[in-house]
Formats: C-alpha cells, structure tokens, sequence
C-alpha cells in the first residue's frame, strides 16, 4: 500500500505540540542546560526576534498583535525565543516613548500600524515595551534568552560598524556593563527570562582572547550578583565562530553553574556559501562539522565537569526560495544537531522589518514566519526544524537508549505501518524506535524480532525476521557516514536507502550515489542527489507525549 506523506500535514501537526512542564531557573550540568530543581534536562529550541535596530522595538508589532506573534512562536515549536536590543536602549533611550522614536525617523505610518494592532506601546517607554513583550511570553510560557546585539541601536553585524568589539566607536564596556547589570536586576522576578546574551558575533580589528576575557569574566561575574537565577551566554570572537583557545585555558569561573557558550553557522560560516554545491558534499559536510567542533563545539564533548553546553544563537537559510547550497547546508547541520541534541536558536522569527538599510517595511527571507506574520513562510523548511525541536536525550531518563532513523532533507523519521513495510512521516511519538550496534549489524525494531530489509534497487524497504542474512546487514559507507547501505541478494552490491520524494511517503533501497571515486553528477548542478540517500540513526532515550 503506497501512502502519501505531504509536509504541510507534519506543519499542522505542530500545532498540536504540547510544551513540557519545568521550573525555572536553569543551570548547568556538565554539557547539558538543566532545570534546577529536578536536574532534569530542558531543551533550548529557539527562535530569534529581533529588537535592536534604531526603533528599539522587537519587530512586528505593526503586523499583528502582540499575543498572536507569541502564540505563533508556539505553534511553530519553538519553546523560547533570543530577543535582541541594543545597550543604549538601556542606557540612554529607556525613558523615550516608542511613538516618539518613530516619529524621530520618519515612520509615522509604522507608528500608526502599531498603534492600530498594540495600541499601548506607542505611549510606552523602550523599557516598557520591551518589559510587556516578555510578559506576553511569560503569559504563554515561552523562555526568553535577552541578547545583547549591539550598542549603538543598528542592522547588526559588519566588519567595521563600531560595535563589534570592546573599545570600538560605540562599545563603551563600562556603558556595556551598565546596560547588562541593570537588566539583569530588573528582571530577577520574571522566570521566563532564563538567560543573558553578553554581545552577539564579536569581531573586528581589535578582537583579542584576552580581551574577551577580561570582559567575559566581568561581565558574568556582574549579571551573576545581580540576578543569580539567569544563565549567561558566552559567545566567541570572528562573528561567534571561535572559540578554540579555550581549550588550553578555560574561563576560571562557570558562574554558580550558569556558563553556556553561544556559537552560530550559516552556510557561509567559514568560506563562501558556493562551497556546498562546488564540492563533494558527503566530504564536504564531515570536514564542515570536524572543523565546527574544532572551533567552538569541542566545549561541551570534552566529557565529564570539564564540558559547558554549547547554544547554536543563530543559524538559519533563507525560506522564500531554498538554493541548493543552503539546502545541503541544512541536511548536514540537522544531522550533527539532531545527533547531538543541541541546545539552538533558528534566525529568524521575523517577517520583516519596521526599518532596515534605509527602507521601510523590508522583507526577511530568513523569517520563519511571512511578510505580515500571520503564517508559516515555509512549512515544508519548518517541517525540517521539528526533530532538532525536540528534547531526544535527558541524563535523568530511565528509558533504554533506542535510535530514531532520520532523514534530514525532509526533516521526517521511519515509521512502522504494522504491515512489515516502514515509510517516511511526522518525528515524534509515533516514530519507530531502532535498535542497531554498529556496521555490518542489523537495524532492529526495539521490542520485536524484525529488522530492516533490502530488497534491491528500486525495490521498497521491508521488515523482515532474517535478520542474519547479508540484505538484513547495514554499514555507514560514506565519508559523511549518512549512507546506510546493505548488499544487494542476487548482484553483492551495495544499495542504500533512499527517500525519493517530499511527496511521496515510500523508503526504497537504491544504488548508493556521491561515495567516494562515485562524485560524478554530484556537484554543480548534476543530476544525482546525495541528502536524497542521507538517513541518520539519532540516539534517544526519551518518550515523546505528542
């Protein structure tokens, strides 16, 4: 029986996500964020809103009402959100009236907007305004990382800006470390604020490790005595990127159990997006997360107390129109973000922008939701984001360790129909559970006696009880290690898995493309499609409720 799986379905499915229950505040365990209380692990998926350019305002406000873009964040499946603002919103600006700034820029009709969707914020204050927004998110129980983006409030971030680094035109460090003390103490009796951005993406002529760690030190140790409930995030030099002299000397202080260092990647992190269509992908990709690991990600695999969590604050791809690059991008990334259950924040929540580069009303093709913010940009991209959203491995569980097979270019997980076949369909509850011990090992089904077939090329995966026959036999035999492939009965061939459509729910097995020596048609434009062939075992240990 052929069942159709359509990912707009897996989108309305979202809406039914239920959040899990926790208290606040959160700290650290080794490489895990954990609730206090419990030491349970919380998991951290989030979205980005921005705030912090020269109306100091979080953006959308003249597009909906405030409690609907709340309730829209939930409704993608995001549980928290990194809300940005700049310093001198705090420092200089806190007593402006919002209706006031916009008339200072000439926005009058956005001011009107605003006024016609939340008519109470024209009349606020920045801080007010700012204050009611995580109240919102509070009322309707989504977690808030409060970033600082810059400090002269601006589109955030170029080379040479003036606040990119400490001493730089605008990044005064003692205004810096006013700003982030007094917010910390305003918001010390306000538990959806969970944690602290210091700065976003460093960078600059001056950028120097001891610099940043003089400031870092500084700036935790203040947030700390003022508001010892709140996490604080860390991120390192060159845009956030780096974050490897830690490894020979690491801060001295975590901070009561509150360190987390921030990191961000985008296809074009560390070389020019091109590299993702012009190279063979399956290298590609492993040398990509290799390096990623090398540079900030190596914190929280050192293992044991010398591991701090890592937040990804910012990654994301454009959802109006997905180039190839940026599609192969976030194959790989969700396959290493999926495995290692990150904590991460997708950039961004926002349709658009009051006022961005001189223009008014610009559009944000990296916005989760669309120009008027009423509706998903992309389901089928957000359909992508829905596993790494959910909480896969707790240090607290009980539950036997398990596999989820996933497919990362379609965002879906293998399921079990009853009828011996498995096929593509909604991660989550009703996601089959592997159990597999390595190459040349069967991929079982936990709790029963069957396992993966492979039938031939072409032919649609199975389950089968010979599990000791050579097409029951599964190796990982890519660079990338994301082609699962078994020999072939009549041929001893390899064939791997293969998804061949979004629209179409069948799992088939298909002669392996893009191995090494195999590159042809891979690359620029070719007609043979690798993530089409990339399927990844993701540990679990957790039951889902939805």
């Amino acid at each position: 029986m052929e069942t159709h799986h359509h990912p707009l379905l897996s989108f309305l499915l979202l809406l039914l996500l239920p959040f899990s229950s926790h208290s606040l505040p959160l700290s650290t365990n080794n490489r895990w964020i954990v609730d206090s209380a419990t030491g349970q692990r919380v998991k951290l998926a989030c979205a980005n809103w921005p705030g912090a350019a020269e109306t100091m305002l979080p953006e959308g406000l003249d597009r909906q009402p405030l409690p609907n873009i709340v309730a829209a964040i939930r409704r993608l499946g995001f549980n928290c959100v990194r809300l940005t603002y700049a310093t001198y919103m705090v420092t200089r600006h806190a007593g402006d009236r919002v209706g006031r700034t916009f008339d200072g820029l000439g926005l009058g009709s956005v001011k009107d907007e605003i006024a016609r969707f939340n008519p109470l914020v024209v009349r606020m204050t920045h801080l007010q305004a700012f204050d009611a927004v995580l109240d919102e998110l509070g009322r309707q129980g989504v977690m808030v990382d409060i970033d600082n983006h810059v400090s002269k409030p601006m589109w955030c971030c170029r080379e040479k800006d003036g606040n990119g680094f400490f001493g730089d035109e605008y990044f005064d460090p003692k205004e810096w470390l006013l700003g982030l003390t007094v917010l910390a103490r305003r918001y010390v009796y306000k538990p959806q604020v969970i944690g602290m951005g210091l700065r976003n993406e460093l960078r600059g002529e001056r950028q120097s490790e001891s610099t940043w760690r003089k400031y870092v030190t500084l700036a935790g140790n203040a947030i700390h005595v003022a508001n010892p409930n709140v996490l604080i995030f860390a991120g390192g030099i060159s845009y956030a990127s780096v974050l490897s002299f830690l490894k020979k000397k690491p801060l001295s202080s975590n901070f009561g159990n509150k360190l987390v260092y921030e990191s961000h990647w985008y296809p074009f992190t560390a070389g020019p997006e091109k590299v993702w269509t012009e190279k063979p992908l399956n290298q590609l990709c492993r040398a990509k997360i290799d390096g990623y690991v090398n540079s900030t990600a190596f914190s929280f695999t050192a293992g044991g107390s010398s591991s701090v969590p890592l937040f990804v604050g910012e990654v994301g791809i454009p959802g109006t129109e997905v180039k190839k690059s940026s599609d192969n991008f976030l194959s790989c990334f969700a396959t290493w973000a999926a495995e290692n259950d990150l904590d991460w924040a997708w950039w961004g929540l926002q349709g658009g922008y009051y006022f961005r580069d001189n223009r008014t009303g610009m559009d944000e093709y990296f916005g989760a939701l669309s120009y008027f913010w009423d509706r998903p940009r992309n389901p089928f991209l957000l359909n992508r984001l829905r596993l790494m959203q959910l909480k896969n491995q707790d240090p607290t569980s009980r539950v036997g360790k398990a596999y989820l097979l996933f497919h990362p270019q379609t965002g879906d997980c293998m399921i079990n129909n009853n009828l011996r076949e498995i096929y593509a369909g909604h991660c989550g509850r009703q996601s089959s559970r592997f159990l597999y011990a390595g190459d040349g090992s069967p991929i079982m089904l936990a709790g029963s006696n069957y396992c993966l077939r492979a039938g031939g090329d072409g032919v649609r995966v199975q389950l089968t009880t010979a599990c000791n026959a050579a097409e029951s036999k599964w190796w990982r035999v890519s660079s990338s290690k994301l082609h699962l492939a078994a020999k072939e009965e009549k041929t001893g061939e390899y064939v791997c898995l293969n998804r061949d459509s979004v629209f179409t729910s069948d799992v088939f097995t298909r002669k392996c493309v893009c191995l090494v020596g195999y590159e042809t048609g891979c690359m620029n434009g070719g007609d043979l499609e690798p993530t089409a062939q990339w399927f990844k075992l993701v540990e679990t240990n957790v039951l889902y409720i939805n």
